[in-house]
Parts: structure tokens; C-alpha cells; sequence
């Protein structure tokens, strides 16, 4: 079977399995099922769902909410990228800094997003920018830790082979260590910012206008159970394709690595 057939393929079985995913909740939501430890008493079923989705589709409401999360998410993964590679460089590349820095990282990673919400509104003169330091925490742990595996992942006999050419410092940084760093570099770029979006909603519980993340929130307060889904599913889609987005964006820049995975 030749590469594009088996793609094809692939993509059918996809759908097939998406679809039928799709037609057991229909099935369980629409039958109030109750398994005991889970409960369809209350889901709202698909078909309630794209009518949910239809009225925000045709409401103008969605551009700003839209516009609000997207603005919010690629400003706070902007930061987090900045911010999360040149740490991960410097971290991978010395041991006394790594030994410095990573302590207090380490202790702040695990704090779930949520609970840098009351901190953030004391920290910040601006809902706005509570919202955007959110999703910049989101997304810079996966950006920081792969930089620096990738850094430290680097194979010491290219550097030393470098080295023995007579490349200096900067050479041997810019010409070894990045480029070999790199795939792993993309790889977080690609986790963070799915990270990002899923913080949004935590983040957008600060704001009290626009953002899908905040009409998720609200549909949940008013009990409206099809909107919820909804603001889950744009999340969700939009996430998923600013990960791919960021992932194709990144490959480009890495062509040699590309056909090492082709032939191997």
C-alpha cells in the first residue's frame, strides 16, 4: 500500500471512529442513561449541541469571544516562548545555573493554573493582564523543560568534534547545540500552547465580557449544558489546530530532521 493510500486510510478510520464516538453519546444522552458511577441524566445530546452551536455561530458575539481568547492565548504563549527557550538554553548548557534556577521551577510547576488566579489579580493592575499571565504560566513549563531536554539530549562528541575543529563559544552554540536541540524545542512550542488553551477557561473565569473560555464558564452558572459543550468543543478545535500551526510552522525550519525521520 503506497503512503497515499495508507493516509487515506488512516483518515477514514478517523472519521469512522469519531463518528462513531458521536452516535454512542447520542445514543446514552438521548436515553438518560445512568451506568451508576456515570450518569447521562443530564448531558445534553449532539443534536442539541449543534443547535447550541449554530446560535453562537450566527450570533455576533463570536468574533469577540473569539478574538478576546486568541489575542489573550498567542500573547501569553508569545511571553512563555520567549521566556521558556532562553531559560531552556541557558539551564541545559550550565550546571550551576541549572542547579540555581530549576529548584524554584520545579516547586512551581505543579500549581494548577486555577490557583494562580488570586495571586495573578493581586499581581497585575489589569483583568487583561491577569488573563494573558495565565495562559503565559500554561505554556511555559512544556517550552522550558523540553528546551532543556533537548539541550542536555545533545550528543557531547559532536561538541567535542566542533571543538576540535577550532569553532568557538558561539559557533559551537549557534551552529551545534541549536540546531541538534531544536526538534525538541518545536515539540514543546507544540505542547505549550495546547497547554495555553486549555488554561483559558481558568483564565477567563477572571474576566467578566468576552472569551470562549469565559462563555463556557458562564453557560455553566446558568446551566445551559449545550453551550458548555460547545465553548468546550471551540476550545478544543482551535487548540488543536494552533498546535499543528505551531508544529508545521517549526518543521519548516527543520529539514534535516524531517528526512531523518522519512528514511529512518
Amino acid at each position: 500500500m503506497n503512503t497515499t493510500a495508507s493516509k487515506i486510510l488512516r483518515a477514514i478510520v478517523g472519521l469512522l471512529s469519531i463518528a462513531a464516538c458521536v452516535a454512542a453519546w447520542q445514543w446514552a444522552a438521548s436515553r438518560h442513561v445512568d451506568f451508576g458511577l456515570v450518569t447521562f441524566q443530564n448531558v445534553p445530546a449532539p443534536s442539541d449541541v449543534v443547535v447550541a452551536a449554530k446560535d453562537l455561530v450566527e450570533s455576533p458575539k463570536l468574533a469577540q469571544h473569539l478574538s478576546a481568547s486568541v489575542y489573550r492565548v498567542f500573547a501569553g504563549f508569545a511571553g512563555a516562548a520567549l521566556a521558556g527557550i532562553l531559560l531552556g538554553l541557558v539551564i541545559g548548557r550550565s550546571r550551576w545555573i541549572e542547579d540555581v534556577l530549576m529548584p524554584p521551577l520545579e516547586v512551581l510547576r505543579p500549581i494548577p493554573a486555577v490557583a494562580w488566579i488570586p495571586l495573578a489579580i493581586l499581581m497585575f493592575p489589569s483583568s487583561e493582564a491577569s488573563m494573558v499571565f495565565i495562559t503565559f504560566i500554561g505554556a511555559l513549563f512544556p517550552i522550558l523543560l523540553n528546551t532543556v531536554h533537548g539541550v542536555e539530549a545533545v550528543d557531547q562528541r559532536l561538541v567535542a568534534s566542533a571543538r576540535s575543529l577550532g569553532a568557538g563559544r558561539w559557533s559551537i552554540f549557534s551552529e551545534v547545540i541549536l540546531p541538534a536541540a531544536a526538534p525538541s524545542i518545536v515539540t514543546g512550542l507544540a505542547i505549550g500552547m495546547g497547554t495555553a488553551w486549555f488554561c483559558l477557561v481558568t483564565a477567563e473565569m477572571i474576566s467578566g465580557q468576552f472569551g470562549i473560555g469565559y462563555y463556557t464558564w458562564a453557560s455553566y452558572t446558568i446551566q445551559n449544558y449545550p453551550e458548555i459543550v460547545v465553548g468546550m468543543l471551540f476550545i478544543g478545535a482551535i487548540g488543536m489546530g494552533s498546535s499543528v500551526l505551531v508544529k508545521k510552522i517549526g518543521n519548516l525550519f527543520l529539514p534535516w530532521y524531517l528526512m531523518t525521520r522519512t528514511k529512518s
